[in-house]
């Protein structure tokens, strides 16, 4: 992997995605199998979190511990990012101290900063534009469920956010076509859009799911309101109203299409409580695959 952080997926060659899969698969296989590495001995990733969460936390210092290395937890009221301290400071200070840094954060300036002037390796664990570590664990289950990327459609249906930009990146990496249904006014970013395009990669936007669910191989939702936008909680369900993942729109999609969501999940809002646990969904194994896609991250940037 010739990449030195892991900004977003778009800055990673094809091969370095699949590269990165590859080794989450072994990995997975390994853990499975009671299999404990020590290529992380010794070594320590410095956590930033802006923003609390469940699966980044866990799935990060787990992984750290199962690979032989140590995580250290830094809440908002240890660092505060450009506040108490400049990022560059905060960036010099942690490289002298550990080998690499993973950050939560609201604003992707943050993480762009952190990358520019840490000399260790920087993990994008969330940011306002990209959530890469997501969209890896998300590729990992499709390839699992499917055993192919090439020819499939995913369809996103909610808001454009950084979990679809990063599934955008992603797609147009793997040769996957990507499908986004959102009201009007909700749309990905352009340029992020026209990037994936021009790499002849086939994205489509609608405003209407159904239409944008039929023969679908993967569907995919998540929240309407993001961390740091709950004074928009009411306008966003009202302008999602009919957004909502159900059965009615499971039935749509290829018969043997999964169904994900990057979780925590508010039910009868993006997603029923019935799709999340029909046949089809992979919620769950989406969820442990955090852990095994950011392992081989880990693995591939640290040792």
């Amino acid at each position: 992997m010739k990449a030195k952080h892991l900004v977003n997926l778009a800055s990673l060659a094809a091969e370095e995605i699949h590269e990165i899969l590859e080794t989450a698969r072994i990995l997975k296989l390994e853990s499975k199998a009671g299999v404990r590495h020590d290529m992380l001995h010794g070594k320590t990733l410095a956590m930033i979190f802006q923003k609390p969460s469940l699966r980044t936390r866990v799935s990060f210092e787990t992984g750290m511990w199962r690979l032989g290395g140590h995580a250290i937890y830094l809440g908002p009221s240890d660092i505060k990012l450009g506040e108490r301290e400049t990022t560059e400071d905060i960036a010099l200070n942690l490289s002298r101290y550990v080998d690499g840094i993973m950050a939560r954060v609201f604003k992707h300036e943050s993480i762009v900063g952190l990358a520019q002037h840490a000399t260790v390796p920087v993990i994008n664990g969330l940011c306002d534009v990209y959530h890469p570590c997501q969209g890896l664990a998300d590729l990992l289950t499709i390839w699992e469920k499917k055993r192919t990327f090439e020819g499939l459609t995913l369809t996103f249906i909610g808001d454009g956010n950084n979990v679809a930009h990063s599934l955008i990146n992603g797609c147009a990496k793997v040769g996957m076509n990507f499908r986004m249904a959102c009201p009007q006014g909700f749309e990905p970013n352009q340029d992020i859009v026209n990037a994936a395009r021009a790499l002849g990669a086939s994205v489509e936007i609608f405003h209407d799911p159904r239409e944008a669910a039929v023969g679908a191989d993967v569907l995919y939702t998540d929240v309407w309101v993001s961390m740091g936008q709950e004074t928009e909680a009411s306008s966003k369900q009202n302008a999602f109203e009919g957004f909502t993942l159900d059965e009615e729109i499971v039935a749509l999609a290829d018969k043997d299409a999964i169904i994900l969501h990057c979780l925590p999940a508010h039910y009868d809002e993006e997603i029923t409580y019935a799709a999340s646990r029909s046949k089809g969904s992979a919620i769950f194994d989406q969820a442990e695959n955090r852990m095994h896609a950011q392992n081989a991250v880990l693995a591939l940037l640290m040792a």
